[in-house]
């Protein structure tokens, strides 16, 4: 069995700190840890965040496997190496950059796009999610023979950031090819190419965390991660017969915002 942080209290008649509150050190040592290699470049393995980035793609399973003997060599499940963040954040300021130059943007209107997706899109919305998955994840999912174990708020974060990067790069890399020349055209293929890429994007959103909670061998029942899809089609089939174009409704938004 994999190793796990204990949640029981133990006897603190000689004045040790119970479990709890010793993991709780240790979960600051690790973000300290962490945070303080983001000054480091040279220990950060990027050659192996890039072969993370390329396989959430092809075969999603294997980064989480790697997940896996993490939490048995390092006893934890999430990253403690921020390459893949620091990627994924120079994907995200091309890609905006990239946006603004097809909406046709001006600097200072770019610049102002690029802090909004970073700082509320990423990271606000992925510390939102992240926060909710680990509760949800935390209060419902956890075997009831295994309640000595927990998810730890930064593995959701990470299956956050997994999800996160196939997403980015459809919506706000692949997509940008299209918009000015099919998608924003007011036309049935140019709603259906947009929707149809928001639906892949979304869908693979919703895989990739699956996969990232279906990893953890104490949690049950995260086939219910799964249900969205059932929303997300429904939705998508509503928007073609409605004629509605998110991809042209975000454009829209993105030139509301740096007004």
């Amino acid at each position: 069995m994999l190793p796990t942080t204990s949640v029981n209290s133990r006897n603190q008649g000689n004045g040790a700190l119970n479990s709890r509150d010793a993991a709780r050190h240790t979960a600051g040592a690790k973000r300290y840890k962490y945070l303080r290699r983001l000054f480091h470049f040279r220990q950060m393995d990027f050659e192996f965040a890039l072969w993370q980035m390329l396989y959430l793609f092809t075969s999603p399973q294997r980064v989480y496997r790697n997940f896996h003997y993490r939490k048995q060599t390092k006893d934890q499940w999430a990253r403690d190496d921020p390459a893949f963040l620091v990627l994924l954040s120079i994907w995200l300021c091309v890609s905006t950059v990239g946006f603004g130059f097809v909406l046709d943007m001006g600097f200072f209107e770019t610049i102002k796009l690029l802090l909004w997706v970073v700082f509320i899109d990423c990271v606000g919305v992925g510390l939102l999610i992240a926060t909710l998955m680990w509760f949800i994840s935390n209060k419902y999912l956890v075997k009831q023979q295994n309640r000595d174990y927990d998810v730890e708020w930064g593995y959701a974060f990470d299956v956050h950031l997994n999800a996160f990067y196939p997403l980015l790069v459809i919506l706000h890399f692949i997509q940008l090819f299209f918009i000015n020349y099919v998608i924003i055209s007011d036309s049935v293929i140019g709603y259906f190419v947009g929707n149809t890429l928001w639906l892949i994007a979304i869908g693979y959103y919703i895989y990739v965390t699956f996969l990232g909670y279906s990893a953890l061998p104490f949690l049950k029942n995260t086939a219910i991660l799964l249900y969205p899809f059932a929303l997300l089609i429904m939705l998508y089939l509503i928007s073609l017969a409605f004629g509605w174009n998110f991809t042209k409704m975000l454009c829209s938004f993105y030139k509301y915002r740096v007004k």
